[in-house]
């Protein structure tokens, strides 16, 4: 399973409707899970971006559910591919 760690920014649609933001991020669970993907984190935050999520799943599942979230006109997001320390351990171990 792939990590993704996603940089949430409300869109001017989204921060006009902010209260309906944890109920959004509920849709928006269930969707990932009807998608094989788990919401592994999610923080409301304070400074360049509103909220960062991280979620665990398929990369082909993940990129079309954070598309379709993102056509929805709420969020903008810059999603990170992540990786965990024995990811990276095997990949530096495969370097030639």
């Amino acid at each position: 399973m792939a990590t993704f760690i996603s940089l949430v920014n409300f869109t001017d649609q989204g921060i006009r409707a902010v209260q309906d933001s944890p109920d959004r991020f509920q849709a928006f669970k269930a969707l990932g899970e009807k998608a094989g993907v788990t919401v592994k984190a999610v923080y409301w935050t304070v400074g360049n971006y509103d909220l960062v999520l991280v979620v665990e799943g398929d990369e082909a599942a993940a990129t079309a559910l954070l598309l379709k979230v993102g056509s929805l006109g709420n969020t903008r997001t810059q999603t990170l591919r992540g990786f965990s320390e024995q990811e990276i351990r095997k990949i530096i171990g495969s370097m030639p």
